[in-house]
């Protein structure tokens, strides 16, 4: 796990073992219930505080799951495979196993990411960015080894595919997304569509 230095630093009496428990906590509870259902009350029973004590080392929810959100994203080692099917099908082989792919927490919070400029901010620069810039680097592999065109308009909007394939599924089927089916989502969609060549 790794602690973000711009998280402002604050006087506490907990060791930062038991600040780190208390942000995992909040993070299984987002991933349960969402961000709207989540409570003081529901962390402090989850981690065996009191509430008082988390109102007085975070003033409110949102700074909470904002801080949260900034210290427990972990450092994914970036897929480089040597070709672009090859790096796209060891992505998909993290969604449904909570390895990599937080779909849960993604989903939880950009309902509520809407409203809270800070939670969208913390959701962007924690969890979107880092993806978006896994991605670019993926394409940018792929089209420096002549796999994709240089020029394919279809790779601006490949966030656009993978993310839909995330949220679609669940909205059109009622069924969370898997290896399974990202792994011939790639093959069918997202391959064809960047002009993938060996």
């Amino acid at each position: 796990m790794t602690t973000d230095a711009s998280v402002p630093a604050r006087r506490t009496r907990l060791t930062p073992e038991r600040e780190q428990e208390l942000y995992e906590a909040v993070i299984e509870l987002l991933r349960e219930v969402g961000y709207e259902a989540l409570t003081m009350d529901a962390v402090a029973s989850r981690t065996r505080s009191s509430k008082a004590t988390l109102y007085r080392q975070w003033k409110s929810k949102p700074e909470l799951v904002v801080t949260a959100l900034r210290c427990t994203k972990p450092a994914h080692a970036p897929v480089d495979t040597g070709s672009l099917d090859g790096d796209l099908h060891a992505m998909a082989a993290g969604f449904g196993d909570g390895s990599e792919v937080d779909t849960s927490l993604i989903r939880g919070l950009s309902h509520a990411s809407a409203t809270s400029p800070d939670l969208a901010e913390a959701m962007r620069e924690h969890l979107i960015d880092p993806e978006l810039a896994g991605l670019r680097q993926l394409l940018t592999r792929a089209a420096d080894r002549g796999e994709i065109p240089q020029d394919n308009p279809a790779a601006d909007f490949m966030p656009h595919m993978m993310l839909g394939a995330v949220i679609t599924r669940r909205l059109l089927e009622d069924v969370e997304v898997d290896a399974a089916f990202m792994h011939r989502y790639i093959d069918a969609v997202v391959l064809p569509a960047l002009g993938f060549r060996r």
